[in-house]
């Protein structure tokens, strides 16, 4: 009798449909039954696991919220689990969502004392009690309409233990602690999202989620130099192609409307039966090599918004002299959806956009350097500095930051960049543009306290000091407006909500639920 691996989540939603993701153990159909309604669909295959997405269509007469589902695998309930709150259908209101909730980086470790005290609390876990109390403080009236997963929803260079013992019975071959192909990246799916609080959030709330380095590996695409490093490393191949299959399956796959799923080649050559592997692999090899052949990003209109998850690391142009962010395709994309009518644009990128103002200038001096301004060995030594300390950010790719930041600058509207990635949070605004640079890092994976007082030394202290200096001795123009942070930065674990039109907040864990860390209207 198949059951029920992972899931389920409930993944795309809007004011008409939902779209719930499930893993399964054997072959199946899998049929979600709510409000009085079945929707099924058939599993499809990929190197022996199991998984299907059920499309809930024409929900809108319905309400906004369905009081629970139920999901059958070949009619045998499995979901919900005893003992356990049901799991909602929450569709989006249509004039917008009232409230998102976000962050990043998030480590799958156990929560015993030992791991909390060198990990902290996962945040997302204490959120998802939060909302199951009867008497907390969010009634099912103030819960997040969406929730944005902004990268390193795993960690497949830095494992958990638990992890490392999957790996160890497994083989002793390279990369001897890290993933290495599509059974360890499900098994790392499967431990990052099976504990039961996590579940039952990600059953009831509709996440949208975009990838970062460590859902690869660290630095993943910072420069040509990494690339060809990595192409002479022999468990490399691999390693890409099962991470961008896994990604699609795992993450990608739910980011995507029905329409858009119903016209996708690759979902529909693994709906033809058989174990679809080699066309996932093949996919994914050719979304590396030739990142044209693919989009990541995506946008959704959600009533009074627009939101765009932007790929940041996969669409990266690395040449040397002309490094972008975004690749030209990529780019023409972008100002597609900037250009679309929306009363505020919320933009997804994983890394932030509006660093500290001297952290940007190191950053800008740093990728001159490396583009050979003060000679080949001082560019040498300074590919291994970006590297060594994650210079990669849009300030690294200086023309595509300042392309986005005019681009922005036009738009005409309220600007929001949700972003994660430096393990802490802060809030920083431009000064001749209506955009809000707001940070929430990490969810659970903090830095240690030496390294926090390195951040604030060098990143809110000396970097102020020295970054504008070393970039205007590299000749680098001014960028084409100044921004400030005015709140932050924090560093403990943390997730963050945004209530619209301009409040956002950031809590940390506090006993079974959460607490505020700070509060802020945007202007």
């Amino acid at each position: 009798m198949p059951a029920l691996v992972l899931g389920p989540m409930l993944r795309y939603a809007d004011s008409r449909s939902a779209s719930i993701w499930v893993e399964t153990s054997a072959p199946c159909t899998v049929a979600v039954e709510a409000a009085g309604r079945a929707y099924r669909s058939p599993t499809f295959t990929v190197h022996g696991h199991h998984y299907a997405i059920v499309d809930l269509v024409d929900l809108v007469e319905l309400g906004q919220d369905i009081d629970s589902y139920t999901v059958r695998l070949d009619d045998e309930a499995v979901w919900p689990l005893e003992g356990r709150p049901p799991s909602r259908i929450r569709l989006l209101p249509a004039e917008g969502p009232r409230r998102l909730a976000f962050g990043s980086c998030r480590t799958s470790v156990p929560h015993d004392p030992a791991y909390v005290l060198t990990h902290g609390h996962d945040v997302l876990r204490a959120y998802a009690r939060a909302l199951q109390s009867p008497e907390g403080e969010w009634r099912e009236g103030e819960w997040p309409d969406l929730l944005l997963l902004l990268g390193d929803q795993v960690y497949a260079d830095s494992p958990s233990p638990q992890m490392l013992e999957f790996i160890h019975a497994r083989r002793d071959t390279a990369p001897r602690n890290e993933i290495a192909d599509f059974e360890e990246y499900a098994e790392l799916y499967r431990q990052a999202w099976s504990d039961p609080d996590i579940r039952w959030l990600l059953s009831t709330v509709p996440t949208a989620m975009i990838f970062d380095d460590h859902d690869l590996r660290d630095d993943w695409n910072t420069s040509q130099p990494w690339r060809e490093r990595m192409a002479r490393t022999p468990w490399w191949r691999r390693r890409v192609v099962a991470g961008l299959g896994a990604y699609w399956i795992y993450q990608h796959l739910g980011n995507m409307s029905p329409d858009e799923r119903a016209a996708d080649p690759l979902l529909r050559t693994l709906g033809e039966g058989g174990d679809g592997g080699g066309a996932l692999d093949a996919f994914a090899e050719k979304a590396d090599a030739e990142p044209g052949s693919n989009r990541w990003s995506y946008a959704r209109d959600l009533g009074h918004t627009r939101l765009v998850m932007v790929d940041t690391r996969c669409a990266r142009q690395l040449t040397p002299g002309d490094r972008r962010m975004l690749d030209p395709e990529e780019w023409a994309w972008l100002e597609e959806q900037v250009a679309a009518p929306a009363e505020r644009l919320v933009i997804g990128s994983s890394i932030p956009f509006l660093l500290p103002e001297g952290v940007h200038g190191v950053q800008n001096w740093n990728e001159a350097l490396c583009d050979g301004r003060w000679g080949p060995l001082a560019r040498r030594l300074s590919e291994a500095f970006r590297q060594a300390f994650d210079l990669e950010h849009w300030a690294a790719f200086r023309r595509s930051f300042e392309d986005l930041a005019r681009l922005l600058m036009r738009a005409g509207r309220p600007v929001l960049i949700l972003s994660g990635d430096v393990h802490y949070s802060y809030l920083a605004r431009a000064d001749r543009a209506p955009v809000h640079q707001i940070v929430c890092s990490p969810i659970r994976n903090p830095l240690s306290r030496v390294l926090r007082w390195a951040n604030v030394v060098t990143q809110f202290g000396l970097a102020t000091l020295v970054g504008a200096g070393l970039a205007r001795l590299a000749g680098i123009p001014r960028p084409p407006f100044r921004w400030r942070v005015t709140k932050g930065p924090w560093f403990q674990n943390a997730l963050a909500t945004l209530t619209f039109p301009d409040v956002v907040t950031w809590y940390e864990a506090a006993g079974d639920g959460v607490r505020r860390i700070d509060s802020v209207q945007l202007r």
